[in-house]
């Protein structure tokens, strides 16, 4: 059976929004920056909200909301993903996860690998931890992006005591291999070093990849990481927070039981509704209609880049809504989201702010209306030779 792509939201309904995609620029700017889209709620999430605020449902969230089932049944049904629940704790979103895990496996002053270019928070999760980065770039292979694991054993060999992997990853759309995976975790296993992955993109991993969790990628895996995700980016619900951390065995379950009290207690009870409602099965037909309807707009946009910007340099990602493109052919300096901005009046994420990989680049979001994504491209195209 075909599925139907999702249609995104109309341009005006979009601009009556008071989320940060929407109110931090003025409403001629295209706003394709921030990890946002611009579709409609899933229909049980909808109904879920609105129960609660009929009954005012706003109170604390209790010890157990349900999310920790509904995450081992969607890693079940999604990702092939035995996940034990009792190993699973919540909180208020990915990065509030992450650092606290890195708090109880490192000490101050502790070395932390990331693997830029990469997701901003990650430098700043690690500062806020207390630690040092300790960046080992992803190597460019010519035709996909892939970590740099003699770079990254090298820096474990160096003191560093824990890897903080972003799978699939952000900026890029990488998904990695089971084998890469299993790699990775022998050589945190070797120099003793925790790994946490965040996967909060693992739902949009398109037919021709293969995500698998880092946790399940071998036994070793299981015993040195710690995997913190969430379905706000899939579902759009970043702003309700709530965020899971998993163990993979009774030693790593020990350290995430052990977390401050205080670290569940983050965790929103509208996020944990609106979480058990994504993850349900009744939500799938939501979301592979939502993989359709980007999966459309990754291809889409290297077209339109052809067109438009033929110069750039874009590999259609694995995962996710979010394109890492090159535009530094077109001497834009190192940061092009600036001109882009003023000039085509159309708002794309700085590339440098993903480390110095980024110089030249930006992160352009295509969880959007396809109509948008033409005129955002158009209008950035118009600025070659002006």
């Amino acid at each position: 059976m075909s599925i139907i792509p999702l249609e995104a939201l109309p341009l005006e309904t979009l601009q009556r929004r008071s989320s940060t995609k929407w109110r931090t620029y003025g409403s001629d700017v295209l706003p394709l920056f921030v990890a946002e889209t611009d579709f409609p709620l899933a229909p049980l999430i909808t109904s879920a909200l609105r129960t609660a605020v009929e009954l005012g449902d706003t109170g604390y969230t209790p010890p157990d909301p349900g999310v920790r089932d509904a995450f081992a049944s969607f890693a079940a049904r999604r990702f092939d993903w035995v996940v034990d629940a009792d190993r699973v704790r919540t909180t208020g979103d990915v990065m509030m996860g992450v650092v606290e895990i890195l708090r109880a496996v490192t000490a101050p002053g502790d070395a932390v690998v990331i693997t830029p270019p990469v997701y901003p928070p990650f430098t700043m999760t690690v500062e806020e931890a207390g630690c040092r980065v300790a960046p080992v770039p992803l190597r460019d292979t010519g035709a996909t992006w892939a970590l740099d694991l003699d770079g990254i054993d090298a820096a474990l060999a160096d003191g560093a005591r824990a890897v903080l992997l972003c799978n699939p990853h952000n900026p890029t759309g990488t998904v990695h291999s089971r084998e890469t995976l299993a790699a990775l975790a022998r050589i945190a296993a070797r120099h003793g070093a925790a790994v946490i992955s965040d996967e909060i993109h693992a739902p949009l991993v398109y037919d021709d990849a293969t995500f698998t969790p880092f946790l399940a990628s071998s036994a070793e895996a299981a015993a040195v990481g710690y995997a913190v995700t969430s379905p706000s980016k899939a579902f759009n619900l970043a702003g309700l927070k709530c965020a899971v951390m998993v163990a993979g065995d009774e030693r790593t379950a020990a350290v995430v039981r052990g977390l401050p009290s205080e670290v569940e207690w983050r965790t929103g009870l509208l996020g944990a509704i609106a979480s058990v409602a994504a993850l349900d099965a009744a939500s799938d037909e939501w979301l592979d209609a939502l993989r359709a309807r980007l999966d459309l707009n990754r291809r889409l946009l290297a077209d339109l880049l052809a067109a438009h910007l033929p110069r750039a340099r874009y590999r259609v990602p694995d995962a996710g809504y979010l394109a890492w493109v090159d535009l530094s052919a077109y001497g834009w300096g190192d940061d092009p989201a600036t001109r882009i901005l003023a000039e085509a009046r159309v708002a794309v994420h700085h590339g440098p702010q993903f480390g110095p990989q980024g110089a030249g680049h930006v992160r352009v979001n295509f969880g959007c209306g396809p109509e948008v994504l033409t005129e955002a491209i158009a209008r950035i195209g118009r600025l070659v030779g002006a």
